[in-house]
């Protein structure tokens, strides 16, 4: 077999459109203006560094080093970008980390590492403020953490018995608006009401209001809800079983019979106080708020009887101060929130979060936001992109996107004074 090269003709075509769209978004004017300043005599703008990483994950690979592989060829002469090499990238990625703290609890022998970084925080919000899939307005915002198990230098033992980081996160529908990153022994619940007020005070800051927030059972206490609920209309927290919560369970006098996934179950709701003893602690004079406590319980296999219920069954409930909602409105609303974990998954396997490319927290903490920024444009490209390409669909994951739309055979060539792109393919475009 013969082969007959072909000079300047890039297999990742599709990718001309992307980066034609991030110009029309003016990224690269916003990135260059509220990152630090260069040396005059850098070749690459901070536009530069970042869209080469960002063309790593949109172009199919994994790792910084795909840009010295196949991506240089492919990106030559690409009048949109200038491609930086994978060790000038992660020299500038790393360098713009900031130290992280050691903090001491009272309780617990865990020293807990926290990684915070409002500057690119503050540019990915910008970022999605420039995107009109984003809106502004009473957001849903919810909250969880994260494990990414790796072998770095600094990582700690997580409570799944591998090392790692725990790093919290902050989304809006698919939209990542907030990282703050913790090693692996760092426990959710801890500071979590001092990581929400960053958090909430940065959304405000950029004029996002939130509406409702939507938690797991590591956010229910006392500081963390009153931080949740000086900045939200409503907040939906997972309880944890306790004396107080069986006590208000055992209070609910009416159930009603419920089919979840087959499974016969019961559901019920009913008004409680808690966190009292949790107030006294802290010294707290105001009035204590009553919220609604929603249950869904189903009998136990091993007939297993609760003290306080007088039962044999497993709980679930969810604590809210909304009072409008029916109890399956309630259930259906919190449930929204395991959309999370999908977006997660996409985070751990299209783009890097399973493979940290630094030795030290602080550094993995720019590489997961410096990520989530391009999961959030390619969340709008998917979006946009799909309403005229025919074969693309506002759910497809990145992957699908590339073998449709990035893999299109594509060359620059100048007629005149002017650049064109030729592709050696068919984009199908809606009619």
């Amino acid at each position: 077999m013969k082969v007959v090269k072909s000079s300047g003709i890039s297999p990742f075509g599709g990718l001309n459109f992307v980066l034609n769209e991030f110009e029309r978004l003016q990224i690269r004017d916003l990135v260059n203006k509220e990152l630090p300043q260069l040396p005059k005599q850098s070749r690459y703008s901070w536009y530069d560094l970042l869209a080469s990483y960002w063309s790593v994950f949109f172009c199919g690979g994994d790792c910084a080093e795909d840009l010295a592989i196949n991506l240089r060829e492919g990106l030559k002469g690409n009048p949109f970008i200038n491609i930086s090499s994978p060790d000038r990238v992660l020299e500038r990625v790393k360098s713009l980390s900031q130290s992280s703290s050691i903090i001491d609890t009272k309780r617990g022998k865990s020293v807990n590492e926290f990684s915070i970084h409002m500057d690119l925080n503050r540019l990915n919000l910008k970022i999605l403020t420039r995107l009109n899939t984003f809106q502004k307005k009473d957001v849903v915002l919810d909250y969880d953490n994260t494990l990414l198990f790796t072998e770095k230098a600094d990582a700690r033992f997580t409570y799944k018995k591998e090392k790692g980081y725990f790093p919290g996160v902050g989304m809006v529908g698919k939209h990542i608006v907030y990282i703050e990153n913790r090693n692996g022994n760092s426990a959710a619940h801890v500071l979590q009401d001092k990581t929400f007020t960053r958090m909430a005070e940065l959304l405000k800051e950029e004029g996002v209001t939130i509406k409702s927030v939507r938690a797991d059972s590591a956010s229910y206490g006392f500081e963390i809800i009153n931080a949740m609920r000086k900045y939200a209309q409503t907040v939906f927290v997972r309880v944890r079983m306790n004396e107080v919560t069986e006590e208000a369970i055992a209070d609910i006098e009416t159930w009603e019979k419920i089919q979840v996934d087959g499974q016969e179950m019961y559901r019920g709701s009913t008004r409680f106080t808690p966190f009292k003893r949790a107030a006294r602690e802290a010294k707290y004079t105001e009035p204590l708020e009553e919220y609604r406590l929603v249950v869904t319980k189903e009998k136990r296999t091993d007939g297993q009887v609760n003290l306080f219920t007088g039962e044999a069954c497993n709980y679930s409930a969810i604590m809210t101060n909304d009072f409008e909602m029916t109890d399956d409105e309630v259930v259906f609303f919190y449930n929204a929130r395991g959309a999370e974990e999908r977006e997660f998954d996409e985070m751990k396997n299209d783009f890097g979060w399973n493979n940290m490319p630094f030795s030290m927290l602080e550094q993995n903490t720019v590489y997961l936001i410096i990520t989530a920024m391009c999961k959030n444009l390619y969340q709008y490209i998917i979006h946009r992109f799909s309403r005229t390409v025919e074969n693309l669909k506002p759910n497809y994951r990145i992957k699908k996107f590339i073998f449709r739309f990035i893999c299109t055979p594509a060359k620059w060539f100048k007629q005149g004074r002017t650049m064109k792109l030729r592709i050696y393919g068919n984009i199908l475009l809606k009619t």
